[in-house]
């Protein structure tokens, strides 16, 4: 049975900055399955409007941050697996958590049973400056 998952960007302090929806073919998904969908979908977006700035979950290579999202250097296609690639390195070096409703997910194999009321939230942590 299909499902439906509502998807926030929140910042640490709890701040909802955007929310869309992604659809799945299975009511059960991995965190590594949402990460997926949710960069495809992006990348996609992005590749087919061509937008100045790319507003996704991690920096694409030749980018520059900058508070609209990230500015590329030269119009181009992004590609998608590249994204993946990087959305799973900075999920395991903790440069975003997720939130599956209330509770903080751990695993990339961990699966969650998607219902009409399942938020996933990407709460990406910003590297603190000096030290």
């Amino acid at each position: 049975m299909p499902g439906t998952l509502t998807i926030h960007d929140e910042t640490p302090s709890g701040q909802k900055t955007n929310t869309f929806t992604l659809d799945f073919l299975n009511e059960r998904v991995t965190l590594r399955e949402i990460i997926r969908a949710r960069i495809y979908q992006e990348v996609r977006d992005f590749n087919q409007s061509q937008p100045d700035y790319f507003k996704g979950l991690v920096q694409p290579s030749e980018t520059e941050q900058t508070l609209n999202g990230y500015k590329l250097r030269r119009k181009r296609q992004i590609n998608w697996e590249d994204q993946f690639e990087k959305a799973l390195d900075a999920f395991q070096r903790n440069g975003f958590f997720m939130l599956v409703g209330d509770q903080q997910a751990g695993d990339l194999e961990e699966e969650f049973l998607i219902t009409p009321e399942t938020a996933v939230s990407f709460i990406k942590l910003v590297p603190l400056v000096g030290g």
